[in-house]
């Protein structure tokens, strides 16, 4: 057997990252019987359409799995995160999503889920060094 390179790649071409997300995806359809994998984006802009809050995620397999919640500085605690997660809420039950599942930073605002009703599930401590990143879930019913 000839041996296999390996190469770090601190900018890899977008086409390599979609082949990457492309076989794993394959790989889970054939693992779970109801794969149904979709990104999920809500976005706030203003008047000249620059984006000014915005979540993305996707859902797949009755689950959405949040990875950016972002408002910019100036707009933060005017409540458009909470809009934004609601809205990514509904949309997810709307693609027949029974949990949600995400992950914050302790710099980020690991308080403004549980706020939400997002149960901690796990936590690592010290990482980065001097914070923690913890993991939350939320059950969604069908009748919100």
């Amino acid at each position: 057997m000839t041996e296999k390179h390996l190469l770090v790649e601190d900018q890899p071409a977008e086409q390599d990252l979609e082949f990457l997300e492309d076989q794993i995806n394959r790989y889970n359809m054939a693992q779970v019987a109801a794969f149904d994998a979709r990104r999920l984006a809500i976005f706030v802009r203003d008047e000249q359409q620059i984006i000014i809050a915005g979540i993305s995620g996707y859902t797949w397999a009755g689950m959405c799995e949040i990875q950016f919640l972002w408002v910019a500085a100036e707009l933060r605690g005017q409540g458009h995160g909470g809009r934004l997660l609601e809205a990514a809420e509904q949309e997810a039950r709307d693609r027949g999503c029974q949990i949600v599942i995400l992950n914050s930073y302790s710099f980020q605002a690991p308080g403004f889920y549980g706020q939400r009703g997002y149960s901690l599930v796990g936590q690592i401590d010290n990482c980065p060094p001097h914070h923690s990143n913890s993991y939350f879930k939320k059950m969604l019913s069908a009748a919100e």
